[in-house]
């Protein structure tokens, strides 16, 4: 089941195309943590680059973005590279993230396209879901990011 607004966003570690991540280690700023199905499809591509686009407004608002997928470490690193992402990609190859905030998709394979925005304290306080474009997810988390 799908992590809910005013739920605590649990705590990981992981690999990423930036080198490790800690999420607790982000306390005291915002983290939009957006996962995604697969790495180098039209969606998740938009998506991307829309996060990279807005990524200088997110941190002039004191957040951090963070993308998530069953993707390799590999694969990560070079949809990072090939898009000129700045923010950190991490590799949930073994699935224990994208199970833990429940977006893992119905037939178990990749996460679904679901973005949580946590505050500095670590709470989740929206949760982006069953948008019609991929892209919108950068936008309207910039939005929640800035009136929060």
């Amino acid at each position: 089941m799908v992590l809910e607004k005013g739920q605590e966003a649990p705590d990981f570690e992981a690999e990423s195309s930036k080198g490790r991540i800690k999420l607790s280690s982000l306390r005291g700023k915002k983290v939009v943590l957006y996962f995604y199905p697969k790495a180098f499809t039209p969606g998740c591509t938009r998506e991307l680059q829309r996060f990279t686009e807005l990524y200088e407004e997110f941190k002039k608002n004191n957040s951090e973005v963070i993308g998530v997928s069953v993707d390799s470490l590999n694969t990560q690193k070079k949809f990072s590279e090939k898009y000129n992402s700045t923010f950190p990609l991490i590799s949930d190859k073994e699935k224990q993230i994208v199970n833990t905030y429940g977006v893992i998709n119905e037939k178990g394979t990749s996460a679904q396209r679901i973005t949580f925005i946590i505050d500095e304290n670590g709470k989740i306080i929206e949760v982006l879901k069953n948008l019609k474009k991929a892209e919108e997810h950068a936008d309207k988390a910039l939005e929640i990011v800035k009136s929060n």
